[in-house]
């Protein structure tokens, strides 16, 4: 990997949590603002029952996931293994992406749709993100998704896989013209 790239990549972005630009939503009392959270992201414990379902096939069901929180971003939630119905998914051999913070990510799928990623896991991820290895996050976008019984809804424009709840503000990226956030 070269090391100047990465370290661009991880400088190039316009805000970073320190303070909130303009246009964000003020949070009322029990919320959070995206544009609190900081950039680089970090990982938060969360106790909250977290669940995914396929229909009406539950894939996991935890009290033990980790959110990370990144600057703009939703929560991205991550389950531990042990929490996930594995044999319900199929790791994807052809597919991976990569991510400046986490490092190398691997997709999977339902074991009966293999070839539409649902979720993805970093085996090896960078030393700041140890606590996720061996967790699995879901994309919202095509699945049931719950927060302490609430309902997620995905971010906008179908490509970022944040949660969003009823508990945070934003703006969210994911928009037309949010991709510089």
């Amino acid at each position: 990997m070269d090391k100047d790239w990465l370290q661009k990549a991880r400088e190039h972005w316009k805000y970073k949590g320190k303070s909130r630009p303009p246009f964000a939503i003020a949070p009322k009392e029990g919320q959070r603002s995206v544009w609190d959270f900081p950039r680089p992201p970090i990982v938060e414990n969360v106790s909250k029952r977290v669940e995914v379902f396929s229909n009406s096939v539950c894939l996991a069901n935890t009290l033990n996931a980790k959110a990370t929180l990144e600057t703009s971003h939703p929560p991205t939630y991550y389950i531990p293994e042990a929490d996930v119905d594995l044999n319900l998914l199929v790791k994807m051999e052809n597919k991976s992406s990569f991510c400046e913070w986490k490092g190398s990510a691997t997709y999977w799928a339902l074991s009966s749709n293999p070839q539409a990623p649902i979720a993805w896991s970093y085996a090896k991820p960078f030393s700041e993100f140890e606590s996720i290895k061996n967790h699995l996050a879901f994309y919202p976008q095509y699945l049931n998704c719950k927060v302490d019984g609430n309902t997620v809804i995905p971010p906008p424009g179908g490509f970022y896989a944040g949660w969003i709840t009823s508990d945070l503000v934003g703006p969210f990226k994911g928009e037309p013209g949010t991709s510089g956030w």
